[in-house]
């Protein structure tokens, strides 16, 4: 019973890990996104000047919330690179967010 208290323990654990990290990607919005929009600059800057949140997609599809809206926000339709925490799949305590055209972050 110890070890499997232990072994849960350690997955609960290693599962809130955060790290510092970059992120490239496009500003859109959840909805746009999951409509195979998020490279659709209108619909992004049209849905989240609308209200709607700020998400960053990856090359690959993969969905980043972001904690820190009024950092991404202006990028709306964008490809940027953000810097900051990621936990799983939401990027927290943004330290920065530049368009990849002005950023080395986006060469890879």
């Amino acid at each position: 019973m110890r070890r499997t208290l232990v072994l849960i323990s350690a997955v609960m654990l290693l599962c809130g890990l955060s790290f510092a990290g970059t992120v490239t990607g496009y500003i859109s919005d959840e909805g746009c996104a999951r409509n195979g929009e998020a490279r659709n600059p209108q619909c992004a800057k049209n849905c989240i000047s609308g209200g709607a949140t700020a998400v960053l997609v990856t090359d690959d599809g993969e969905i980043y919330s972001i904690s820190e809206q009024a950092k991404v926000k202006k990028f709306a339709g964008e490809v940027v690179a953000v810097t900051g925490e990621i936990e799983g799949k939401t990027i927290k305590a943004v330290e920065s967010a530049s368009l990849c055209s002005e950023s080395d972050l986006c060469e890879g």
